[in-house]
């Protein structure tokens, strides 16, 4: 099983000692809630795989991302980050599909989904499809269990309409996005309590039309 109260205070303890030393010292706490972490995306997918087949042969050790940071380009030179996160995509975390996203952090965890930063050519196919089939995103955004659970799309928008695409077209802000992504917080409670596992599931079943959507849209 897992413990969440134990992630999150390792998380917490290591965002105040964020160097190779006090981790070092600290590693079989970091291998016990790395373990315990690689359980629970394995129950999310099990849970999520009954109402998406294609997230059911996921391995949960391959959704997850590691927790040393490229520093390489970065003014931030801490070598960790100070949180867990998984993603659950059709065919793999690296498939540039739309997908399910689990963020584990102290005061800052959330369930996420959707496109971010599709490549070129699926970002041109995405906005094909809204121009082409804006109803289907309409109606899915405008659902009052989406609205509920993750509000509006999100994500990096264009300041300029895209090239090709009419300034006054109806879904002229849709269009903008380069990310198409939704997301809500979870609180530290609601992360640690009994039946969490099962209410991110349900999120994520309100959230797969939205992914299946852009999905379509680049196959």
């Amino acid at each position: 099983m897992y413990d969440l109260k134990f992630i999150l205070n390792f998380l917490k303890d290591l965002a105040k000692n964020n160097d190779r030393e006090w981790f070092q010292d600290n590693k079989q706490r970091y291998q016990k809630a790395h373990a315990a972490f690689i359980t629970l995306i394995g129950d999310l997918i099990n849970k999520i795989g009954r109402f998406d087949p294609d997230i059911a042969t996921l391995d949960s050790k391959k959704c997850v991302f590691r927790i040393y940071r490229d520093v390489r380009f970065s003014k931030n030179k801490t070598p960790y980050k100070n949180n867990f996160g998984a993603n659950m995509s059709p065919g793999g975390r690296k498939s540039g599909l739309a997908s399910y996203y689990i963020h584990i952090q102290p005061g800052a965890s959330m369930l996420a989904g959707g496109m971010y930063h599709p490549e070129p050519e699926n970002l041109a196919r995405i906005r094909q499809e809204i121009d082409y089939n804006p109803g289907t995103l309409s109606e899915i955004l405008q659902s009052s269990a989406f609205r509920n659970q993750f509000g509006e799309m999100k994500g990096e928008k264009l300041k300029r309409p895209p090239k090709g695409y009419d300034p006054e077209h109806l879904n002229i802000e849709w269009l903008k996005h380069k990310d198409f992504i939704v997301y809500k917080s979870i609180s530290d409670g609601e992360l640690t309590g009994k039946n969490f596992v099962t209410s991110a599931a349900e999120a994520f079943k309100v959230l797969r039309p939205f992914n299946n959507y852009f999905n379509v849209a680049v196959s």
